[in-house]
């Protein structure tokens, strides 16, 4: 459960980022909502889930996750570049995670 916590806590945390980008420094009303209540649910997701997992590994995960979401959804996105070494390096944080994730007893 307390995985399933961290990746949905993971998963909202690259909403939040993204909504940083089109809430135009907190002056668009509805991507400014959006931002505070996927801030506030990512890090409660992320406290909860640190309830039974260890704090190294879990923010590891929940950072490394928000990382490469936004990476890849910047991509999709804003169009940024798609070279070699970018791709490379998000597969080594992907790597990361897992193995992190493989070395937890949880």
């Amino acid at each position: 459960m307390a995985w399933l916590l961290l990746f949905s806590a993971g998963f909202v945390e690259i909403i939040f980022a993204l909504s940083l980008k089109y809430n135009q420094g907190f002056t668009k009303l509805w991507p400014s909502i959006v931002t505070a209540v996927t801030g506030i649910g990512s890090f409660g997701l992320l406290m909860w889930a640190l309830k039974t997992l260890p704090i190294g590994t879990a923010y590891a995960v929940w950072t490394g996750m928000g990382a490469v979401g936004v990476a890849i959804m910047g991509i999709i996105l804003f169009k940024e570049s798609v070279d070699w070494y970018r791709l490379f390096s998000i597969t080594l944080v992907i790597g990361g995670i897992i193995g992190l994730k493989l070395t937890d007893s949880q």
